[in-house]
């Protein structure tokens, strides 16, 4: 006969549950990018799912492929692809001597007789490059990381959409809240998703792309890849792709080209980042509405965990924790008037 009373057997229980779950949870660590990267693709693909199954017919393993593809096309390769077009670019700009030579010089020259810094330009490239190689690691010597990272993700996607009703019950079933605060919390959760990930993935693009037509028109040498990069930054708050045009109209007004320089700094300054403010305005008013802070405080959080992906996961993560604490405030204001109602009829 056992030792243990039926209250203690389901303490041991619960505390070998809780252990075996950090250990899990440790141990699944280094693919918590792919288990976050299946939130999101399913949480954006899901209407598109919906549709496919409910309203075309199709059977939900030809539809989770197609998804699959889809998501393959439009967004990993491009991502990868762009990532080794800057880490080449990097690595052409630390070994070519020539022409980023010529500018670090007119540009010291200038930041030295104009600002009193002689080295402005070489104290910038060095910080430059220490930030990029932290913010790009090297794509070949992680493709093993990263060819397991898009299986894992891929994996769960898969299964998550196969079997999305028992998946959305399950769900629902150990939510530890009531259900339609569930449902609310996934409505939220969709909101927030969507503003983080389509609606900055927007901005993005669009500043990138004006970014680059401003550099072409104005005579800067690469501007596809400076738009790219312009890309990158665009999720930076606080800084956005506007501010590269400021070491570029440095170098236009190294090269003696004052009045380019001028209308640079005003087009990145003034028309890029007044885009940025209107797009970011309808988004929110459409979407969401993420607040600048979710987004600074999120990417300090995410670059450090997730390298360059942290730029849109980290703002994800700040986002989901808000609204656990959001429902768990409504469920403990909801407990505490059960409470009040239930000592005034005991009374």
């Amino acid at each position: 006969m056992s030792i243990f009373n039926y209250k203690q057997r389901n303490t041991i229980i619960l505390v070998s549950i809780i252990v075996l779950g950090c250990f899990i949870l440790y141990a699944l660590s280094s693919l918590f990018s792919s288990i976050l990267g299946a939130i999101v693709l399913f949480t954006i693909f899901r209407p598109f799912f919906l549709y496919m199954v409910e309203k075309k017919g199709w059977n939900r393993p030809v539809a989770a492929l197609i998804i699959i593809f889809i998501s393959l096309i439009v967004i990993v390769l491009p991502f990868i692809a762009l990532s080794f077009m800057v880490i080449g670019k990097i690595s052409e700009i630390n070994t070519s001597t020539l022409p980023i030579q010529e500018w670090l010089i007119k540009i010291d020259n200038f930041a030295g007789s104009t600002f009193k810094q002689p080295h402005f330009a070489e104290n910038t490239l060095q910080k430059l490059g220490t930030y990029a190689t932290d913010l790009f690691p090297s794509l070949l010597g992680s493709a093993a990381s990263i060819i397991l990272t898009l299986l894992v993700l891929y994996f769960l996607l898969y299964f998550m959409f196969v079997q999305i009703s028992e998946f959305e019950a399950g769900l629902l079933r150990y939510a530890p809240f009531r259900e339609q605060y569930a449902v609310k919390f996934a409505i939220a959760l969709r909101n927030s998703t969507y503003s983080n990930v389509l609606g900055q993935g927007i901005i993005a693009v669009v500043q990138g792309a004006l970014l680059a037509n401003g550099f072409w028109i104005f005579g800067i040498p690469d501007p596809v890849f400076w738009g790219v990069i312009g890309s990158f930054i665009s999720f930076l708050p606080v800084v956005g792709a506007p501010t590269l045009c400021i070491p570029a109209a440095l170098l236009l007004f190294a090269n003696d080209q004052t009045l380019k320089g001028i209308l640079l700094l005003a087009y990145g300054l003034l028309f890029i980042g007044n885009v940025d403010n209107v797009l970011r305005m309808i988004i929110n008013k459409r979407i969401a509405n993420t607040h600048p802070l979710i987004s600074v405080i999120g990417v300090f959080i995410g670059l450090p965990l997730f390298g360059i992906l942290g730029l849109v996961f980290g703002p994800l993560l700040l986002s989901y924790f808000l609204l656990l604490v959001e429902i768990y405030e409504t469920n403990r204001m909801a407990a505490d008037r059960l409470d009040r109602i239930q000592a005034g009829a005991d009374s």
